[in-house]
């Protein structure tokens, strides 16, 4: 017997246009990527480290192609977990991705929160765990709005990180000429195993500094005409986010000494300030609203993730609840808040941002290896549906596999 209860629940609603995707695309991918990580990988591989980043965006172009086609076919909540379900039919195997999906984008909340603590604490002079609390339980009360507001707030914030970006840019193109004189020390010796070796390190922080353009799908249930909104939605995220980082880690590594950038607690704000003259208040605070946008942004997501699995019946279905008033998971919310706040206060995160990467290769490869299957088939993909080559998921295998064994080495 069908559940009238169930059939009662109100859904989710698509309101969502493309300048709402983009902006919750750039916002979840761009506040972790390079206002946290950037001296991270500077430590890694110094003067080499932009090329770390092109490596792992050309990894996430072909893989971003696999979520785009898959993303249209099948545009729901809990995307991931939906995609290995139609390949593999395997409940227990659709609940497992389901939940590593959460558990990897909570790694990540609660290391873009641990993260923003260093940024906050030159305006707030409170113990870090105060400072986390006040974080985490006031950007998911933002994210338990309606989507249009609590992603239109995120938006907001989205442009004022990018600004953040292009003010490093524009100052560090204003410089003596070092930006350019200086590109060939980016590129290493074919032979050097050893700048290799930590170039590998650097494309796994860098990874970590690209998660989120693949969010995307779990709010594919959302978008106003997913079929053409979502696949431009991906490629133009991915796209602005592969320039910015490969800009912005260039100028900070020719701006201050790779060594010095690993040590600062506030690494852009310190590449502001030698750029600029200007005191870190500046860039500092900019970070803040970067930081924070990326711990909204993951909050919406791991909650849609949660909806979607409990809608599919691999979670309990109380986790499916839409709140009547702003048609959002409210339940699902309050679970992704708890556990980043748990995360972010009671574990060391050192070494969580590669773990987060390593995750999201496994992700990645799991995907592709599911359009591979479904394509196989030979079934007549719906009307609509964006069709990438058939050569691409195997492409974005093989990349999400090499990057992942590179991480295990390095």
């Amino acid at each position: 017997m069908v559940d009238s209860k169930a059939n009662s629940e109100p859904g989710l609603v698509r309101r969502l246009t493309l300048t709402h995707a983009v902006l919750y695309g750039v916002g979840v991918t761009i506040g972790a990527g390079i206002y946290v990580l950037v001296g991270v990988a500077a430590g890694r591989s110094g003067m080499y480290a932009p090329l770390g980043f092109l490596i792992a965006a050309i990894a996430m172009g072909l893989t971003a192609a696999s979520f785009a086609e898959l993303g249209t076919r099948m545009p729901v909540s809990a995307s991931e977990a939906a995609y290995v379900e139609a390949a593999f039919g395997r409940r227990w195997l659709t609940t497992a991705m389901g939940l590593l999906v959460v558990v990897t984008a909570t790694i990540s909340a609660a290391t873009i929160a641990a993260g923003s603590v260093g940024y906050i604490g030159i305006f707030v002079p409170l113990p870090t765990h105060w400072i986390i609390i006040g974080v985490v339980l006031s950007m998911g009360a933002v994210s338990c709005l309606a989507t249009t507001q609590s992603i239109m707030f995120a938006g907001v914030m989205t442009l004022i990180e990018v600004g953040g970006l292009v003010l490093i840019i524009t100052a560090g193109a204003g410089q003596d000429g070092d930006v350019i004189t200086r590109l060939p020390e980016m590129i290493p010796s074919a032979f050097d195993s050893v700048a290799w070796a930590a170039i590998g390190g650097t494309t796994l922080i860098a990874v970590f500094a690209f998660i989120g353009f693949e969010h995307l799908v779990n709010i594919a249930e959302e978008l106003k005409e997913p079929n053409h909104t979502l696949p431009r939605a991906l490629f133009i995220t991915l796209g602005v986010t592969a320039v910015l980082y490969m800009l912005v880690i260039w100028i900070s590594v020719v701006a201050v000494p790779p060594a010095e950038l690993a040590s600062s607690p506030a690494p852009l704000a310190l590449v502001f300030q030698r750029l600029t003259g200007l005191p870190l208040f500046y860039m500092s605070l900019i970070a803040v609203v970067a930081t924070l946008n990326g711990i909204v942004v993951h909050m919406i997501m791991i909650a849609r993730v949660l909806y979607g699995l409990a809608s599919q019946g691999n979670l309990p279905k109380h986790l499916a609840h839409v709140n009547q008033t702003t048609r959002t998971p409210i339940v699902a919310t309050g679970y992704a808040v708890v556990a980043i706040l748990i995360l972010t206060i009671a574990v060391s995160l050192d070494g969580l941002a590669d773990l987060a990467s390593q995750g999201t290769l496994i992700i990645f490869a799991a995907i592709n290896l599911a359009l591979i299957v479904i394509k196989a088939r030979n079934e007549d993909a719906p009307t609509g549906v964006f069709l990438c080559p058939r050569w691409m998921p195997y492409a974005g295998l093989i990349s999400s596999s090499l990057v992942f064994l590179v991480s295990l080495l390095s």
